[in-house]
């Protein structure tokens, strides 16, 4: 007689393993280390701190405001959570970030779990560390934008699906619907949409059952509801209308890309793994129901945001666990990994030679970047492949890719810590609000970008007023894509 499988919950480990002792204080280096040392970066990230403040202000969590209007860009799950922080007392700098920050390690753990049960412990490592350490994720997890939230979320639920994938066991869908319904309170249908792979074929019927729906109703409508009840048409409008299917057919949003866009995009946010792309090429055995639904799952996000006309680097975040895990199963099956580990050990030389370019390029732009020059920096790439090479010679595949995974959070401090200043200084409104807060009574908005809007909206507390409409002896005019103050004429 057969018995059926314990569910996750009592898969859990039942010692410490030795890897996390590197996993945590890397995880700190990676994700929270320097974390507030630059201000809120580009339009996105102050509009939606300001939308998460006034919420926590308000006590309305219901309907986004924005400048103390209804925003309907996105759900309000990011909100909420920004809110939350607000909240308990988090400060105005970290507020915005730390949710997602967390969200992004607290993922992390959940998808070495889950991988561990379905996979094995040396396939869950490595697809974490890669994971972890790639640059798109990265990125992302240090932005208080709504890509993470997504992605976790949508991630997490198609991962617990696995079993039903593997042996159509049921048992787990009702927490995967709810996980589902968190990503659509992220936002919106999309996560739905990504969802295909699993709403395919015959047994599609095991999702429509009571016990899968329910749990998706009970989370995700109530807010809908809500939201429309207060807020009536234009609340579907703007969510759907205007920021869902016009993202897919209309160049308004000024986001517009090639079809080809996501792969150079795909290729570059793997780094430094991508070499490791050329295994899942390999001869392999595909004949597994959870490998076959990794590439689908990957074939489907690529697939269907280059369809779309608007494209931004974010919204393929969500293949990006799945391609982790394709690379760390097939990386645990072939006989040698030396060779691209190695050179996935080399590309990390791109860090210090960004730290040489990027602070120039960001105040210049790249034609004024100094020429490059040989650094001591450089050999941590080098030094990175050897190790690499010299562990998987000895057998500890685990240990290689761990030695790069390490350098690699290593070179993300360094590079944080150097690039960062000079981001605040010149990007970020933050810097530039300290030194008009003690004449802000004076100050009025040129014709500056939205980045610049935004981001002193979010640091006065309000937005400017504009130089159109009132008289103020200084104003913040564009210079480039920086601003200077200069008194008006």
């Amino acid at each position: 007689m057969l018995v059926p499988d314990p569910p996750y919950w009592n898969e859990m480990p039942r010692k410490i393993p030795r890897l996390l002792w590197i996993a945590v204080p890397l995880a700190y280096l990676v994700y929270l280390f320097q974390f507030s040392a630059t201000g809120l970066l580009g339009p996105d990230e102050p509009r939606y701190a300001f939308i998460g403040r006034a919420m926590a202000q308000s006590g309305d969590w219901v309907t986004p405001r924005l400048w103390g209007e209804p925003w309907f860009e996105k759900p309000a799950l990011l909100y909420w959570m920004q809110a939350a922080a607000f909240r308990v007392g988090i400060s105005s700098d970290l507020a915005p970030r730390l949710p997602v920050a967390l969200c992004a390690i607290g993922f992390l753990v959940y998808y070495w779990w889950i991988l561990k049960r379905e996979f094995g412990s040396r396939v869950a490592w490595m697809a974490t560390l890669i994971l972890g350490t790639s640059g798109l994720w990265i990125g992302y997890s240090q932005a208080g934008v709504t890509d993470i939230p997504l992605t976790a979320a949508y991630s997490a639920a198609m991962l617990l699906a696995l079993p039903w994938v593997a042996k159509r066991d049921t048992r787990c869908l009702p927490v995967s619907a709810g996980l589902f319904a968190v990503a659509a309170l992220a936002k919106g249908v999309v996560p739905l949409a990504l969802a295909a792979p699993l709403l395919a074929g015959r047994h599609m019927r095991d999702w429509l059952r009571l016990r899968v729906v329910v749990p998706f109703v009970l989370i995700a409508l109530p807010w809908y509801v809500l939201c429309y009840v207060r807020n009536g048409w234009p609340f579907i409008h703007e969510l759907f209308v205007v920021h869902t299917f016009s993202r897919i057919t209309s160049n308004e949003l000024m986001h517009v890309q090639p079809r080809w866009y996501y792969i150079p995009v795909f290729l570059a946010g793997l780094l430094p793994w991508t070499p490791l792309l050329a295994l899942t090429f390999t001869r392999g055995s595909m004949q597994d129901r959870r490998r076959q639904f990794l590439v689908v799952w990957v074939l489907t996000v690529l697939i269907a945001f280059s369809i779309s006309i608007n494209k931004l680097p974010g919204y393929i975040l969500p293949a990006m666990p799945a391609a982790a895990a394709l690379i760390a199963i097939r990386i645990e099956e072939v006989r040698s990994a030396r060779w691209v580990l190695a050179i996935s050990g080399i590309l990390l030389i791109a860090f210090p030679i960004a730290g040489r370019l990027l602070p120039a390029a960001v105040l210049s732009g790249l034609s004024h970047a100094p020429r490059l020059s040989f650094e001591p920096g450089w050999l941590v790439g080098p030094a990175a492949a050897i190790l690499a090479w010299e562990l998987e010679r000895r057998g500890r595949r685990l240990a290689a890719v761990a030695a790069v995974a390490v350098t690699a959070g290593l070179c993300v401090t360094w590079l944080k810590s150097t690039v960062a200043p000079v981001l605040d200084n010149s990007v970020s409104a933050r810097v530039l609000w300290r030194q008009i807060e003690p004449r802000r009574n004076e100050v009025c908005l040129g014709a500056v970008k939205r980045d610049w809007d935004y981001g002193l909206a979010y640091y006065a507390g309000a937005r400017l007023p504009s130089c159109a409409g009132e008289l103020r002896q200084l104003e913040i005019a564009p210079d480039g894509d920086a601003v200077r103050i200069q008194a008006r004429p």
